[in-house]
């Protein structure tokens, strides 16, 4: 039990420390969810719990990889927030008129069938 709330607070402050590129903090939460996954696959080998203990054991390593993943969702979603000023204005640059494809004040034709 003392190794699953160490993960549990070490997937916590991960998350909410900020540092490091978001790439990093998701290779770091990937790896608590494999850490977690093996945990899982001890879980049912072990000879000494009882099902009803291995249910609860799964649930909650079960709920864990949930949370784990909910924060990488959130770090993502972070990341593609950051990322869509940058190409907002990168996008407005391009459709500037230029009388070619993108008609200017001086530069369009009205045609009327």
């Amino acid at each position: 039990m003392s190794s699953i709330s160490g993960i549990l607070s070490s997937a916590v402050s991960g998350g909410d420390s900020g540092g490091g590129s978001v790439a990093s903090q998701v290779a770091a939460l990937n790896k608590q969810i494999q850490n977690v996954l093996t945990q899982v696959k001890e879980l049912a080998d072990n000879k000494e719990l009882t099902d009803e203990q291995k249910s609860e054991m799964q649930q909650m390593y079960q709920s864990q990889i949930t949370m784990l993943q909910a924060q990488i969702a959130q770090l993502e979603q972070k990341q593609a927030e950051q990322d869509q000023p940058k190409s907002d204005s990168s996008s407005v640059s391009e459709s500037k008129a230029d009388g070619i494809n993108r008609p200017t004040d001086t530069n369009k034709i009205d045609v009327y069938i």
